[in-house]
């Protein structure tokens, strides 16, 4: 009788949980272990599989965007964690937003119908030395960044911000609506020259906490708290996230200085995401300083923003291709410890590195998407070797250049290239 072949998942994120689907459905046996709640990462506030950290959108569907792209290549190659956002789905104009602890439920259900899965609630401190996928993730525990820089070197990281989530908002101060007319989803949290002033001096003069270690140079450009960008000038966050362009009130039509946009954090919609408002400000003046934008001066705090570390390793030296670590133990790392940066992106890559894991252990050569796809190019950014390496997102950028002159055609073409080179390469992953 054949006994069924064990694997290992460490970290039950995004990444780990896509990745042990992978091994699941191709017949392996998955032990994944998680950390929490028996050691806890300073970020996470629960022990769910899956737990979005950060915000709770996974950014923009729109096909002529990066970002939509990749989804629409993930869909090719049977992307489980992708078909239950959509389940978890909350209005959010043209961004895939979830229910986070109805995605957490649903991709659980779905581990858990398989009988060769098991949980086990443990922090490992070492490397491993048998086929596994390490999907740790940015909140990385110490023991196992250690075991990391004695084998390899020195590794990489760059802080991170988390945005409020509030409710109780005075809807006299508000309204609902898109930018120009697109959708209306977002709730619009309206503030007069005057208002915004009053709000923008005490940001900029708002008490923060203290990092160890913190530099503002290591602050990721695409998580740049709220109050950093604000120093930048007057007018930083109101040509940024507080952006009014687009948006008038639908009863008056009246335009106005400055809007905060909320976004719904369930399909209750009781609570929301404030957009672009990650923070290192202290409790304390989070709730004094928010709380001067009309709409939230009686709102609950539901949870406060935090900032925190987000490591990373130099994947250039340290991996091969398909998110292989380099020697001889069949060990894989998928997730935003590789390198790639964003919920969607860490998905692709545990996807990618268990399917790498399994035809290595069938006595196959790895494989990776083409480097005309969003997923490919990721991959590809894994293991180009440069001198700064630094986390990548989704973006038309990494993609090998298309010669238009009209930007909205070359968008289109981008995706139809890849679209037509991701197809060949979705029905390899079945072999």
């Amino acid at each position: 009788m054949q006994t069924t072949r064990t694997v290992k998942i460490i970290g039950g994120g995004l990444a780990g949980c896509e990745a042990a689907y992978q091994l699941l459905k191709r017949g392996y046996a998955v032990e994944m272990f998680e950390m929490r709640p028996t050691t806890e990462t300073g970020a996470h506030k629960t022990s769910s599989l899956a737990e979005l950290v950060c915000s709770n959108s996974l950014k923009s569907v729109d096909p002529e965007t990066a970002s939509g792209l990749l989804k629409d290549e993930l869909k090719q190659m049977d992307c489980l964690l992708l078909d239950l956002a959509y389940k978890a789905k909350v209005e959010a104009g043209g961004a895939l937003a979830v229910d986070r602890q109805l995605f957490s439920r649903l991709i659980e259900d779905k581990l858990f119908s398989y009988n060769n899965f098991k949980l086990i609630r443990q922090e490992v401190k070492a490397l491993p030395d048998e086929p596994t996928v390490i999907c740790t993730g940015p909140l990385t525990s110490e023991s196992l960044s250690k075991a990391f820089r004695e084998k390899f070197g020195s590794g990489f990281y760059f802080f991170d911000a988390i945005a409020p989530i509030v409710s109780g908002i005075d809807m006299h101060h508000a309204f609902w609506g898109g930018r120009y007319g697109k959708g209306g989803d977002y709730l619009n949290l309206f503030m007069d020259k005057e208002e915004y002033l009053n709000f923008y001096r005490n940001l900029v003069t708002a008490e923060t906490v203290k990092l160890k270690d913190f530099e503002g140079k290591e602050v990721f450009e695409g998580c740049m708290p709220i109050e950093v960008m604000a120093k930048r000038g007057e007018d930083a966050i109101r040509f940024g996230p507080l952006k009014p362009v687009g948006l008038s009130h639908p009863e008056t039509g009246k335009k106005y200085y400055a809007i905060v946009q909320l976004r719904k954090e369930n399909l209750k919609g009781d609570c929301f995401n404030m957009v672009g408002f990650q923070t290192n400000l202290t409790f304390k003046e989070q709730k004094r300083v928010f709380s001067l934008i009309p709409a939230l001066h009686d709102a609950e705090f539901l949870r406060y923003g935090v900032m925190h570390k987000n490591t990373y390793i130099n994947a250039p030296k340290i991996l091969d291709k398909g998110f292989r670590l380099k020697g001889d133990t069949p060990v894989y790392i998928g997730g935003q410890l590789s390198g790639v940066e964003g919920y969607v992106e860490s998905i692709m890559s545990g996807l990618i590195a268990a399917v790498n894991l399994h035809r290595e252990l069938e006595g196959k050569e790895a494989i990776v998407p083409p480097y005309t796809t969003i997923s490919g190019a990721l991959c590809a950014h894994t293991t180009t070797a440069t001198s700064n390496y630094q986390p990548m997102n989704a973006n038309f950028g990494i993609l090998p250049h298309i010669e238009c002159k009209d930007k909205k055609n070359r968008k289109k073409e981008y995706y139809q290239r890849a679209m037509c080179d991701i197809m060949p390469f979705a029905e390899c992953l079945n072999e």
